[in-house]
């Protein structure tokens, strides 16, 4: 019968996708034609192979069961608020699934012809639909909605900042010589002050001129001038100067302008008054672009871990921006990768530096130093804990307890370092500063000789870790000899890959029979979905299993491997594919979870999510099922 009362339809369809997406009046005009359908338990709204009527379903009390009869399966089940039977909507084929009430159940039937003239006019809607459409039939209907999160958010809301008003009071501090320094001690002074330019000042402090990188590239390297004369003979004058309180847009005016790339402030904005600080252009591209190369380039300019924890800072504010407005994991985790490998590595010279001028050498060998877990994988958007390994070239037996005691000391202070940045300690230790982990070529090749030849639980716990290393500083080529290595010892070690098979297909089940998801039982996140262990690692790991079994080198990301085995595995293509998107979507939600709380994001709250978080996150879970399935027959875990 017709709906007599839509308010209350209204009502209830407002708070659940994709009804919620919709204008106000777009939705009081579909609520006034909805028709509601009554269902006793085990009453069928369309069965398996009929053709399609012309409504799509919503429930709204009870449960309705999407079963595979022909195979006794029970697909999906759905509660309050999902919406059901959308075939339709997108395709003129029979149903391949038989929808039946599992109790008594009341759903409102909505017209597809009513839907249909919205979707032009509603793009998210016809997202929406597609997207459910997809999960159904795991077809090219999928890529419709590939990283899209948000559709309950306006990114008109998204908040921006307008860089051209910012106030640019905040220079950082002027480095300085008088007019009689020596253009070498001036040279000096810009490289310890890792500066591009240098003011020159009277007694008064007052600017008089000042010296550039290109000054001295023109005027003192092509000969023209020696370095024992003063910088008055080659420094520009007079400085062009602005006021503290300008914005960015005036001073990038005066630039231009003036043709100049420096700007100094003074007290007053006139050389008659003592310098504030100095400006350049670079400094103006770090106010207005959080950009990543310009963030590398700071980094690499960066004097201690207390400067680049700050840099770190600003690329999570870069972070949730390409979040928010829905950037590609790829281009995101890519970016971030190169930040984190941009600040390990300057932690690391800083503390070569450092050790040097205590008089502490390096030994004269190669070395490597290596990223572990999500940063080896080039996933670690947000800083987590520490995973980090050393390997350095084979040396005489009576060189080997010094050189590792030197690089044992180097990785301490690496790693305190990196601590600083915010990158806490590993729990388990699992860090270069550990005599476990900084080892020798041969040491190394050993260690992963004993963990393939005796796979029990810790040593397979050992292999997911250490096998997603990655070079990130010093000679790639001791990581390239590894990696060779493993896939020669994994040669007809089947017992060890059927192992780690088992393993990766070990995690408990996402969620109960009834859709809910799988939470921790005790302790701090009592009551909590764990993203990690539940949904990430099981991807991790079956990606990681089977690129080593089809011997896939030099591809360590999750997606990246997926991507590398449906090319190697066309048969399962669109599984795969399916994968990679699955950990695109729940890497950005961790990482969006990790922003909004200031922590690992590992942990959600089922009841925090809206019904539109609830169902991509499911959605993003049905790839790991058939995956498993893979594993058990390619592994013949029946045998195990």
């Amino acid at each position: 019968m017709k709906n007599a009362i839509p308010d209350r339809v209204y009502s209830f369809l407002k708070n659940y996708p994709p009804f919620s997406l919709l204008k106000t009046n777009d939705l009081e005009a579909i609520s006034s034609q909805v028709v509601i359908q009554y269902l006793q338990a085990d009453e069928y709204v369309f069965k398996e192979d009929e053709l399609p009527s012309e409504y799509i379903y919503v429930v709204r009390e009870g449960a309705i069961h999407l079963l595979e009869e022909s195979e006794n399966i029970l697909a999906e089940q759905c509660d309050e608020g999902d919406v059901f039977g959308i075939r339709p909507m997108i395709a003129d084929q029979p149903y391949v699934l038989s929808a039946k009430a599992a109790e008594e159940t009341l759903i409102y039937a909505i017209k597809t012809d009513d839907l249909k003239k919205l979707i032009e006019n509603n793009p998210k809607l016809g997202y929406y639909l597609a997207e459910n459409f997809a999960v159904g039939i795991g077809n090219k209907y999928s890529k419709l909605f590939k990283g899209r999160i948000f559709l309950e958010k306006d990114l008109a809301q998204i908040d921006t900042q307008i860089h051209e008003i910012q106030s640019i009071q905040h220079s950082k501090k002027p480095v300085a010589c008088t007019p009689d320094t020596s253009v070498q001690q001036a040279a000096i002074q810009m490289r310890e002050h890792s500066v591009g330019s240098i003011l020159i000042a009277n007694d008064d402090f007052l600017p008089v001129g000042i010296l550039t990188d290109r000054d001295l590239r023109n005027q003192v390297v092509t000969g023209k001038v020696a370095l024992d004369s003063p910088v008055s003979m080659i420094m520009n004058s007079p400085v062009i100067t602005v006021a503290p309180n300008r914005t960015v847009a005036d001073v990038q005016i005066q630039m231009m302008r003036h043709r100049i790339h420096h700007l100094c402030i003074t007290e007053d904005g006139t050389p008659q008054s003592k310098i504030v600080g100095v400006l350049s252009e670079h400094d103006l591209l770090v106010l207005q672009g959080n950009n990543p190369a310009i963030l590398i380039r700071e980094m690499k300019r960066s004097r201690s871990a207390v400067d680049l924890r700050n840099i770190r800072e600003k690329a999570e504010h870069l972070l949730r921006k390409y979040l928010e407005q829905e950037v590609s994991i790829a281009f995101i985790a890519s970016m971030m990768t190169e930040i984190n490998d941009a600040l390990i590595t300057r932690v690391i010279d800083l503390n070569i530096k450092e050790l040097e001028a205590e008089g502490t050498a390096m030994p004269d060998v190669n070395w490597c130093w290596m990223g572990l877990g999500s940063e080896g994988r080039g996933e670690q958007l947000l800083r987590t804990d520490q995973d980090n390994a050393l390997v350095f070239a084979d040396v005489p037996p009576m060189d080997l307890e010094d050189t590792r005691a030197y690089f044992l000391k180097l990785a301490k202070k690496v790693t305190e370092g990196l601590n600083t940045c915010g990158f806490v300690y590993c729990p388990g230790d699992m860090m270069a500063s550990n005599p476990k982990w900084c080892l020798s070529l041969s040491e190394w090749k050993f260690q992963f000789e004993q963990w393939i030849m005796q796979p029990n639980e810790q040593n397979i716990m050992h292999c997911n870790i250490f096998f997603d290393y990655r070079p990130l500083y010093g000679d790639f080529s001791l990581t390239e000899i590894l990696t060779q290595h493993i896939f020669n010892t994994l040669e007809n070690r089947e017992i060890f890959t059927s192992l780690m098979a088992k393993n990766a297909i070990g995690n408990a089940p996402l969620l109960t029979f009834f859709r809910n998801f799988v939470v921790e039982k005790n302790g701090e996140h009592k009551d909590e979905f764990d993203i990690k262990k539940r949904a990430m690692m099981p991807l991790a790991d079956v990606a990681r299993l089977l690129v080593l079994d089809s011997q896939i080198s030099g591809v360590n990301n999750t997606i990246e491997r997926f991507e590398a085995l449906a090319k190697v595995e066309p048969q399962n293509s669109e599984l795969y594919q399916q994968a990679a998107d699955a950990y695109e979507i729940l890497m950005r939600y961790r990482a969006l979870k990790g922003l909004r709380d200031k922590d690992s994001g590992r942990y959600l709250n089922p009841a925090d999510l809206t019904k539109m978080q609830r169902l991509n996150l499911r959605n993003s879970f049905r790839p790991i099922r058939s995956l498993q399935e893979i594993i058990k027959v390619r592994f013949r875990l029946q045998y195990f």
